[in-house]
């Protein structure tokens, strides 16, 4: 259900200094800490606070000793209320304990963190974001020498330390950032250059430039706003224009989400209402945008409207596959939930799939031995062969500009292309409410269990995979369930080839095979 403020602006204030008071004294105890895909994430005050921002950093300087891990830590954050505070206090607490910091003096995109760990100038990062999420929340991400998003032993490992050291404060080392500079364990990088530099080898902002094509860029108020000033400027690129450069921790210059609150969605059609309106008015061909850190990418355009990101990995896959810059790969990647489509596209091409479970964490080999030329998921994140291991939402809005720019053609209109040649997929993903006693149950189902499904919605069962929820293949469709980590919800995917009825159909039967 649509919330009835969707699409509008904030009428209320949010009470940002009451949320710095809570940050600093929650007024309840605080969560233990809990790494989700590679970080602890929750509202400000109990959910996150100083003390958690302390007992990470604590507990990633112990791992580092522990393992002899040398190297420097870069640590920065978003555009989030506290997210300066959170990296100073962690870079106080790592340098307390010997360990060389780099500390930005602007806020860190993602895939700039990946960035600068893969150019070896980092081991690690503290990434102070708590993505798209609303403004009242905060959250703290880890990233190995990777530079991708740390797995279940790293995670675990540090989740372990840190509890330790909510529960023994008194433990946590720390120094002035004053007294951290003065020892010459904190220094301040310029972390813009070399990735704008490098992006250039990534993007043929040659192609964009000559194209004279009108594009919009709107950074959502977050960490992308100075590198596409940069890159606009670096690039010569008078056809791209910066529609937005606010900037403010409430982001209520963000139209409100599907449930009316601020959520800083690129892919939803509420957040990107302005940038959609843009687009259909006809005053620019293209509109990109980013979540705050960067991360994630939205775009729209005139003929299309909001592109799905199932659509615009089809269509950067299609490009990418067919341009050349990517010789020796041999496979493209997704994840369970991203639309097989990418299957018939990859098959085509030459290339094979990597389906991997939800998480880019799962793509960060492939990516970085060059195997796969692209990884994508459903939830608007990407990144190619040999460049960043996290998703780079600049990137992805930069690659669809050029696809336009070089092609002469809308994205919707190449998504069509696609279509054409290799069939249609309906796709729906529901977030279906639930109790804790359905969601144990659905834990508990295998593919053992479900050995004697040979048919569903009139097709064959071809395999069911368990790994990520519970997945079941058919013919031309395909189902799935993953019950939250965090929410009283179970995710239901489900994509079919043959037309809108038929996914209904699935839809029907599978929740009931599932008992959903």
């Amino acid at each position: 259900m649509v919330h009835q403020n969707a699409g509008k602006l904030p009428s209320e204030t949010i009470d940002l200094k009451s949320l710095e008071t809570e940050f600093y004294k929650p007024s309840s105890v605080p969560a233990k800490v809990k790494f989700g895909t590679s970080g602890h994430r929750g509202k400000l005050g109990a959910g996150f606070c100083a003390l958690h921002a302390k007992a990470i950093a604590q507990a990633v300087a112990k791992m580092h000793l522990e393992e002899k891990i040398e190297g420097k830590i870069l640590v920065g954050g978003d555009t989030r209320l506290m997210s300066k505070i959170t990296s100073e206090l962690c870079a106080c607490v790592l340098a307390a304990n010997g360990l060389e910091v780099l500390l930005p003096d602007i806020p860190v995109p993602t895939p700039v963190f990946s960035f600068e760990i893969i150019a070896k100038r980092a081991v690690a990062c503290l990434n102070g974001t708590a993505s798209h999420n609303p403004p009242q929340d905060m959250g703290l991400k880890y990233n190995p020498s990777n530079g991708g998003p740390a797995d279940a032993s790293i995670t675990s490992k540090i989740e372990k330390y840190a509890n330790y050291f909510m529960d023994n404060p008194s433990e946590i080392k720390f120094i002035s950032l004053g007294e951290a500079k003065a020892k010459k364990l904190v220094e301040t990088p310029d972390i813009i250059k070399n990735y704008v530099k490098a992006l250039g080898r990534k993007i043929n902002f040659d192609v964009i430039r000559k194209s004279g094509l009108k594009a919009a860029l709107h950074p959502m108020g977050g960490t992308s706003l100075p590198f596409m000033q940069v890159i606009k400027k670096e690039y010569k690129l008078d056809n791209v224009e910066i529609v937005s450069t606010l900037q403010n921790p409430a982001f209520n210059f963000i139209p409100l989400d599907h449930d009316g609150k601020t959520r800083m969605d690129p892919s939803s059609k509420y957040p990107m209402a302005p940038l959609i309106d843009l687009v259909l008015g006809g005053k620019y061909a293209f509109a990109g945008a980013c979540d705050p850190d960067a991360d994630r990418f939205g775009a729209a355009t005139e003929k299309g409207g909001l592109i799905n990101p199932n659509h615009a990995l089809c269509v950067m896959l299609d490009y990418l596959a067919s341009s050349g810059r990517y010789p020796n790969v041999k496979a493209a990647g997704r994840t369970i939930g991203t639309t097989h489509l990418i299957d018939k596209i990859a098959a085509a091409k030459g290339l094979e799939v990597d389906e991997v479970n939800v998480g880019f964490k799962y793509f960060v080999h492939g990516l970085s031995s060059g195997r796969l030329i692209m990884g994508g998921e459903e939830s608007a994140g990407m990144s190619v062969a040999n460049w960043v291991t996290e998703k780079d939402g600049m990137l992805a809005v930069f690659l669809l500009l050029e696809i336009m720019s070089a092609t002469g053609q809308d994205i919707a209109g190449l998504y069509k292309q696609l279509t054409a040649l290799y069939g249609e997929p309906v796709y729906t993903r529901i977030d279906m409410p639930v109790s804790q006693e359905v969601k144990d149950s659905l834990k508990k189902i295998t593919k053992e269990s479900l050995s004697s499904l040979k048919e569903v919605a009139g097709e064959k069962v071809l395999k069911i995979r368990d790994s990520d929820g519970i997945k079941v293949y058919l013919q031309d469709s395909w189902f799935l369930a993953r019950p939250s980590g965090t929410e009283a919800i179970v995710k239901f995917y489900c994509e079919t080839f043959k037309g809108e009825a038929h996914l209904k159909k699935i839809i029907e039967e599978g929740r009931k095979v599932f008992g959903i």
